[in-house]
Order: C-alpha cells, then structure tokens, then sequence
C-alpha cells in the first residue's frame, strides 16, 4: 500500500507506461486515419475543411499524412519526437479553429489527443520502441 503514494519513478515502469499510452493514442487516431487513407485513394470527390486557406486538398493530405503515418511511426516508437509534430498542428488546428463554433464538446476529444501528443513530443517513445532500439545500436 505504501508503493502506492511514492512519488519516486521506477523507469521500467515509466517505459511500460509509455509503451501502452502510444499504443493506445495513436490506435485510436488511427480509427480516423485509415478511413480518410481510404477516401484518399477512393474514386470519391474529396470534400474536406479548408481553415488555413491552403486548400482542401492539401489539408486533407496533410491530415492522412498526419493520421494515419505518424500514428503509425509513434506506435512503432520511431522518430516520435518528429512525428507527433504534425498530429500536435492538425489536433490544435482542430480543437482551435475548426470546432471552437461547435462548443467544447466537440473540443474535447482533439484537445486532449493534443495533450497526449505534447507529452509525448517532451518524453519520447520510451525504452520500448525502435528509436531506442536505433539509439541503442548507434552506440555501440
């Protein structure tokens, strides 16, 4: 019961931890990746929110990009510093300009993708992933 209130870090434990909360973070973007990866090279004309004026296109492989590949880097643990960059922009453009009419309720779930992802980009991917796998190897 006493290990319980400890505010000292077991590292395994935090490299546990990690591994879990990216498998589980990007799993779930993944639930909106794969269907606009889907619709991306479909045969259907692409209709997509345009807030920062660079296009519906753009934006809309801007968010594949992000969705689907760098949820599937962070699940991999590799370059995940790099790739929660652009899950970290799309959430915020979601979360702070395209759903601010909508209400927090619509607010929330980017919100804290981009919370998980901010922590992520100040952790990193843990023992448990292929950048420390790499990084290992590299100094040796």
């Amino acid at each position: 019961m006493k290990k319980t209130y400890l505010t000292t870090l077991n590292l395994q434990q935090v490299d546990i931890g990690l591994l879990i909360f990216r498998l589980a973070i990007s799993g779930l973007m993944l639930t909106h990746g794969i269907p606009k990866l889907i619709r991306f090279f479909g045969d259907d004309l692409i209709k997509f929110a345009d807030p920062l004026g660079i296009g519906e296109i753009t934006t809309f492989t801007f968010a594949v990009f992000a969705e689907f590949v760098c949820s599937v880097l962070v699940i991999l643990g590799l370059g995940t510093r790099f790739a929660v960059l652009p899950l970290i922009a799309t959430m915020a453009v979601v979360a702070l300009i395209v759903h601010v009419p909508d209400g927090f309720g619509r607010q929330e779930l980017p919100l804290l993708y981009l919370s998980g992802y901010i922590l992520l980009f100040f952790t990193g991917a843990g023992k448990y992933s292929l950048d420390h796998y790499f990084l290992a190897k590299k100094r040796r």
